[in-house]
């Protein structure tokens, strides 16, 4: 037995929830896949909030990275299906393929217009700076007596 999803357009899979996952969305298809497939990591240093995004095989063209006015951070793009030759027979198919959508809202303390991105490797990476956080003045006093 395959465990390709049914949604993949494959044998139906042993994975119990995949059969109910189509039927109850039919929306998911193989093409739409790489929607729910694309992982994100959200870490926050000292100085930035820092997105990482595997995207094996698209160029920096295919992906848009952008801020909406409610600080919104948002990260599409779209893998295109391999085309189809008459003579090919296909055994596997793994790789998914089609338009990912990816929102996150950011914190307060972002700063909405220094966000850099640069893609490396297959790896997408956002920065999103940080507001520094100003101390407060501290004024020593002197006690008398």
């Amino acid at each position: 037995m395959s465990i390709i999803p049914s949604f993949f357009g494959g044998q139906r899979s042993s994975f119990p929830f995949a059969s109910s996952l189509s039927a109850s969305f039919p929306e998911f298809s193989r093409e739409n896949y790489a929607f729910v497939n694309t992982k994100i990591d959200w870490k926050e240093t000292p100085e930035a909030h820092v997105f990482q995004a595997d995207l094996p095989g698209l160029k920096k063209e295919e992906v848009k990275v952008e801020i909406e006015d409610d600080r919104v951070l948002q990260i599409s793009g779209e893998r295109n299906v391999e085309k189809e030759e008459k003579n090919d027979k296909w055994h596997r198919v793994e790789r998914s393929s089609g338009k990912f959508l990816r929102k996150f809202r950011l914190p307060e303390n972002a700063k909405m217009d220094h966000v850099k991105a640069c893609m490396e490797n297959g790896v997408l990476t956002v920065t999103v700076p940080k507001v520094e956080v100003k101390k407060p003045d501290v004024k020593t006093i002197e006690i008398s007596g």
